[in-house]
C-alpha cells in the first residue's frame, strides 16, 4: 500500500500541499525565527509557499505571529523575504 503524502497548510495563502514542496519556518527554544531549508532542526515550526506573494499574505494575515504565538518584528519578515529570493533564484 503507498503512502499517503504528509500535507502541510501554508500560512500565507492556507492551500494544504506536500510538506516536502513548503519551506519551513522555525522558532527554536532560544525564541529566534529563521527558515529551517532542511526541515529537521529542533523548534515550533510554520509552513510557507516558496513564494515572495504568500510571505506578504502571511505578513499581512499576522500568519506567523498566530503560529508562533508572539509578536513578530519587522526586521524577521525582511530577512525571511531576502532568503526566499536566494532560494528562488537557485
Amino acid at each position: 500500500m503507498a503512502k499517503k503524502p504528509t500535507l502541510r497548510q501554508c500560512i500565507g495563502c492556507g492551500q494544504p500541499m506536500e510538506k516536502k514542496s513548503l519551506i519551513r519556518v522555525i522558532r527554536n527554544p532560544e525564541g529566534i525565527i529563521e527558515l529551517d531549508a532542511t526541515g529537521k532542526k529542533n523548534g515550533r515550526g510554520a509552513y510557507l509557499c516558496p513564494s515572495q506573494e504568500c510571505l506578504a499574505k502571511a505578513m499581512k494575515s499576522k500568519g506567523l505571529e498566530r503560529s508562533f504565538q508572539m509578536q513578530v518584528p519587522k526586521e524577521i519578515y525582511q530577512q525571511l523575504s531576502k532568503e526566499l529570493s536566494e532560494l528562488e533564484t537557485q
